[in-house]
């Protein structure tokens, strides 16, 4: 089992989550997401990003930490931070990480689920020696991109991502971080 650190009411992914937390961000992903696809890229999507297979590659890759949240016993939130960038040429810092995804169940939006992992990833990267978090968002998810702004996030450029044949329009966001104070130093 992993050993980074996650506050009490969080846990480090282990490799028997996968099919749970795949499941989990498919639904996320379908609910948030899925009308704007033709149903053939939305299957194929959700295959390569979200079956079993890939998430639990993920969870025993050495160079990506996944915490989630439970209740009852299933996960209702996860984050995924990659010990790297996402976007190299947008980097401020010199160490940049990337926040690879950020689900919550679409029953459990608004209770702070996402708050507390982003909490998480924060202080992971920041354990592991980031001095930026990077993370993409689609330009229209206005919700997302308020939250991560209230977290201290700054837009830095436009980027993409493909759906199938579809290519939507996201924007790189990315916060500094202060190593000594655990604050957002200044954009």
């Amino acid at each position: 089992m992993s050993t980074y650190p996650c506050p009490s009411d969080l846990r480090p992914a282990r490799p028997d989550d996968a099919p749970a937390l795949a499941a989990l961000g498919a639904r996320s992903f379908v609910a948030k997401f899925g009308g704007r696809y033709r149903p053939a890229d939305l299957a194929a999507f959700l295959e390569a990003a979200h079956s079993p297979a890939r998430v639990g590659a993920e969870l025993v890759d050495p160079g990506l930490r996944v915490a989630l949240i439970e209740e009852a016993g299933a996960p209702v939130a996860f984050a995924k931070l990659r010990l790297g960038p996402g976007w190299p040429e947008h980097a401020r810092g010199q160490r940049p990480f990337e926040l690879k995804q950020l689900y919550t169940d679409p029953g459990a939006t608004g209770r702070g689920l996402g708050a507390r992992l982003l909490g998480w990833a924060l202080g992971a990267a920041r354990a592991a020696g980031a001095d930026e978090l990077q993370l993409s968002v689609y330009s229209g998810n206005t919700d997302a991109q308020r939250f991560y702004r209230r977290h201290g996030f700054v837009e830095r450029a436009p980027t993409h991502f493909w759906v199938g044949s579809q290519r939507d329009e996201d924007l790189v966001f990315a916060r500094l971080l202060d190593q000594s104070a655990g604050v957002p130093s200044s954009a």
